[in-house]
Parts: C-alpha cells; structure tokens; sequence
C-alpha cells in the first residue's frame, strides 16, 4: 500500500468513527426531528463556525474553482465576491428567520412561510424547490470525490472501481442516519483543519518548486488575468460578474442546508458572530483559486503522467495533479482525504436539509398531519437515506454534465423562494396566492433563460433597444417574480381576496 493511500485510509477511518460516536455528543433524545435534524439547536460559535464553513465551502469547490481558473482564468475568482457580499445579507436576516424559528418550533425556512402566509401550498413549494435544488448539489460532492478516487487509480495508487465511492457514501449515509446532524458537525471540524493545512502547505511549497509567484504570473497569458474585452454594443463583462456575484450570494443562503445550519445555532448572537467571523474562509478560497493558476505554470497537462487524467476529467484534475506532482506521498494522502471529507461533511448537512423539508412539508403537512414525533423523526432518516442514495445513482448512472447543469439551474431555482422568505421576514404585505403566481413565473422565465443558452452558461443576454446587458439569469428570474408579486397582490388586494392569518405574529412583532 502506498504511503498517499494509507494516510488516506487512516483518515477516512478517523471521520467515520466520528461520525458514529457523534449520537452520543451533546446527548440528546434523537426522536425529536428538532435533535436529529438541527442538533439540538444547541451549536455554539466555534462548532457553528465550523458546521457552516464545511457547510458552504464544499469539495466541489475544492475541485471546481481552481479548476476555473486553470481553464479560464480571472473569472473563476468570482466566487470570492460573492462569498464575501453574503455575510453582510447573512448578518441581516439570518437572525431574524432563526428567532421566529426558535419561538415556534420552526425546523424549515418552509415552516416559516407556511405559518405566516397561512398558505399549506406556498410552503410545499419552498420545499419542493429546496429539495430539487439540492440534489444536484449533493451529485457534484460525488464528482468531486470521484476525481481523488480517479486520481489514486491513475497513479498506480488504489484499486478503480465504483467500489470505493459506493463504500464511502453507504459509511456517510449511516452515520447520518444515526447521529443526524451532530455527525457533519463534528466532522467537520477535522474537514477544515486538514484543508487549511493543505492549502496554506500548497501555497508556500508548490510556488517555491516554480520559481516563486513572480515566476508564475509571468507563465501565465494576460488574457487569464484579467477580464475578457465586452462585444459591442454591451453593458460588457462587469453586469455578468457582478449578478453572478451578487445572485449568487443570495441563492446560497436560500439553499435549504445553509438554513439548516443556521437554525442548529443556539441563538441569534452565534448567527451574527458567524457572519462576521465565516469570511476567514473567503482568504483560504482565495488561496485555493490560486492553485488554478500553479497548475496552468506547471503545465500538468503537458505532462505524460498527468494525460490521461485530463482526458477523463478535463480542468476538474489539475488540483489532484498538482498535488501528486509537487507535494510528498504522504502529504498527497491528507490532501485527497481533506477533499473526500470535504465532500461528506456537505453531503450529509444536505440529505438531512431536504429530508427535513420532506418530512415536515410534504409528509406531514399533506400526507400524514398526526404522525408523532417520534415518527416524523423515522420518515426524515429514511428520507435522508432515499436523498443521498438518489444522488448517487444519478452519479453513476448519468453524465457529469448534466449533474452541473443541473446545479446551474438550481442556483435559479432557489432563489426564486427569496420573495417568500426573506420579504416574509420583513413585511406580510405580499398577498400569498402572488407568491405563488411569481414563484411560478420566476421558475418558468429563469429555466427558459438557462435554456436559451443550451444550458451551457446562466449569464443571460437580454437585449434592450439594440443594446445587450449580460446578467446572471437568476437575478432577471427574480425580479420577473417579483414584479409579478406586486401586480398580483394590487389585484388580488383590490378583489379583497383572503390572505389569511398570520401565525408568526406575536413574535415577528418582536423580532423585526
């Protein structure tokens, strides 16, 4: 066995028995869907910390954004911005959604909209695009350990197979069975240590094997160093970068296991103090952009070792590369386990998300309204195992290209559940059946701008008067939803429909 594949193995033991022993932290009665699925509501600073950064910081960013800077430079940095305009909007309503949540026993964003729009349906559909948007995220964690799984095979260094895979996702999927989201938690903090270590290790070590950053940068064409020159007659490259960004931002606190991890803190302080703290790792991810650019210095995929390792997974290989080029056996070995483990600890916050949404707003709400505790709490575990292993089938069964176009779409989609959540937490004045009709129309127009460009870019073209503004189609999908919002509530007001009661009054009162 070599020394990479034993350090590995050694590792991925280590965070397996974690995750087993995590039931037992923090002991609580995991009957209760609010122990299994938000820990207790019990996650201080630190662990939260730590919970919300394996949270939000994935393998596949691990793998993606170096991997978009190596094959198209500048603009892969725009993942920088956008983690860094989120935290502000974070600090703002984060806290607010986590209160009413507490005081009411909340355990999804869809709880929240259901109870103060009085509307069964506006919440079944937040849950419904939570969990399609979901699952294409928690299939491009699989792609991302399926690169380091590719990369040992590749190298001589492990035995290839889905075998591996299939393995490590049965060891995640029971042990989140069992400990619920304690188990991502406490795993995650040995997920971040390994990858600061690798990164801040890569960074001073690979860059001294290629003469130093100087160096570097002057191997590297202009073209990927800045932005590309704008066509004419276009708002140019800026308005694309900047909604991307910004669009972004917002989708990503959308997504129901950021919710997740938000509402595990124990209180509305711990979610402040992390948004002022999480952007610590926009440092490390920007760090780990700049491995893009090493890999392209290195010209790893000139490399005859390193060939049929691009051929298979194009741009996605050249972190792995660059590790196995540069960087000792054993160290290759902490770096493919911080990538692995970077890719469970998401993996499982996600399934335990979506089988909270299922259970509470698909099951109970419509399928059966007098399950016990105890039995919502058996349906989420069996919804997290249906979650996980249908990403994986999707994994094995379907092209990765369709996984990240489907991820693409689910970015638009999310966000299309902004008007309910966050415009909910502020102000009952949006008439309930208008969020329907403008979640509806946002879902239509953004999907159908995603398709214009067969899928291939979520940067819109729209043309105005001869003149184009490229803009992310999520932002364009949101503000068709929007405006849809405010005629249809003018109209549904002026017909003096019912908009029912609001049940979260008494406390929104005093909490906004």
């Amino acid at each position: 066995m070599s020394a990479a594949l034993g350090i590995f193995l050694a590792l991925f033991l280590l965070v397996t028995g974690l995750g087993f022993w995590a039931s037992r932290w923090r002991p609580g009665d995991l009957n209760l869907l609010s122990e299994w699925g938000l820990g207790g509501r019990r996650f201080g600073s630190v662990v939260t910390w730590f919970l919300l950064g394996g949270d939000l910081y994935t393998a596949y960013t691990f793998i993606a954004v170096p991997a978009l800077v190596f094959g198209q430079g500048a603009l892969g940095f725009f993942a920088l911005p956008y983690t860094i305009v989120m935290y502000p909007i974070m600090f703002l309503i984060m806290p607010k959604l986590w209160t009413v949540a507490r005081e009411r026993g909340y355990v999804t964003a869809a709880d929240f909209v259901e109870q103060r729009f009085d509307c069964r349906t506006l919440g079944l559909l937040v849950a419904v695009t939570g969990i399609l948007a979901t699952m294409p995220y928690i299939a491009l964690q699989l792609i991302g350990i399926q690169v380091v799984l590719g990369a040992l095979h590749l190298e001589g260094t492990g035995v290839w197979s889905d075998a591996p895979l299939i393995i490590a996702f049965v060891v995640l999927a029971a042990y989140t069975y069992t400990g619920g989201l304690r188990a991502p938690a406490l795993i995650a903090v040995v997920k971040d240590i390994l990858i600061y270590t690798t990164v801040l290790t890569a960074v001073v070590v690979i860059p001294a094997h290629l003469g130093g950053w100087a160096a570097i940068f002057a191997q590297v064409p202009a073209a990927k160093l800045t932005f590309p020159a704008p066509p004419p007659h276009s708002s140019g490259i800026l308005s694309g970068y900047a909604t991307l960004a910004l669009g972004s931002a917002l989708a990503l606190l959308m997504y129901p296991h950021t919710v997740t991890g938000v509402l595990g803190a124990k209180s509305a302080d711990v979610v402040r103090k992390n948004a002022v703290f999480l952007p610590a790792y926009s440092f490390v991810l920007g760090l780990l952009a700049l491995l893009g650019y090493l890999a392209y210095a290195a010209h790893l995929n000139t490399l005859p070792q390193f060939r049929s390792g691009f051929a298979h997974y194009g741009p996605s290989y050249a972190v792995p590369a660059l590790f196995m080029r540069f960087l000792p056996p054993w160290f290759v070995g902490v770096a493919f386990a911080a990538i692995v483990i970077g890719a469970l600890v998401p993996a499982a916050i996600m399934s335990v998300a979506a089988a909270n949404l299922f259970t509470r707003n698909i099951y109970k709400a419509f399928l059966h309204p007098g399950v016990s505790e105890a039995g919502e709490t058996r349906t989420a575990k069996l919804a997290s195992l249906f979650v996980k292993f249908g990403a994986l089938i999707f994994v094995l069964g379907v092209p990765e290209k369709y996984a990240i176009m489907l991820q693409l779409l689910g970015g638009i989609w999310i966000i299309q559940t902004f008007p309910s959540i966050v415009v909910g937490l502020y102000t009952r004045w949006p008439h309930r059946y208008a969020l329907i009709v403008g979640w509806l129309a946002g879902m239509i127009a953004g999907t159908a701008m995603a398709a214009s460009t067969s899928f291939k870019s979520v940067i819109y073209p729209l043309s105005i008067a001869g003149y184009t503004v490229p803009a992310y189609a999520a932002i364009y999908a949101v503000l068709v939803n929007l405006a849809v919002i405010v005629v249809a509530t003018w109209i549904l007001k002026a017909l003096r429909v019912g908009a029912g009661r609001d049940g979260t009054l008494d406390v929104q009162m005093r909490s906004i």
